[in-house]
């Protein structure tokens, strides 16, 4: 997997069960992936060692992916993006107000 789609793919995971993981796991992924800090700045940040950083990115990370494994609510969420872009291409106009109202519900 492509870096940029790992790093993607990692931050819908955060999205949907990142409250699952502990705080300390929580607070390195999000500052690898979303403030995308290096091992050497989130040791100085967390005050831990470099290997303890890449411990918790190891562990959170495959948690993340036991989790949507089991679950497969991001995939569903991406799907049923999917359905709605592909509704939108073959709609009128007023349909169209009606499915983005759909949308924004489930959303």
């Amino acid at each position: 997997m492509e870096e940029l789609e790992k790093s993607i793919r990692i931050n819908n995971l955060l999205d949907q069960y990142g409250k699952l993981l502990t705080a300390h796991q929580l607070d390195v992924l999000l500052l690898y992936y979303q403030m995308d800090l290096s091992l050497s700045e989130i040791s100085e940040q967390l005050n831990i060692s470099r290997n303890g950083v890449y411990d918790a990115i190891k562990k959170g990370t495959n948690l993340l992916e036991k989790y949507e494994s089991k679950l497969h609510l991001v995939q569903k969420r991406e799907e049923l993006n999917a359905y709605f872009e592909e509704l939108k291409q073959k709609c009128s106009e007023e349909e169209l107000e009606r499915i983005i109202k759909i949308e924004g519900m489930v959303k």
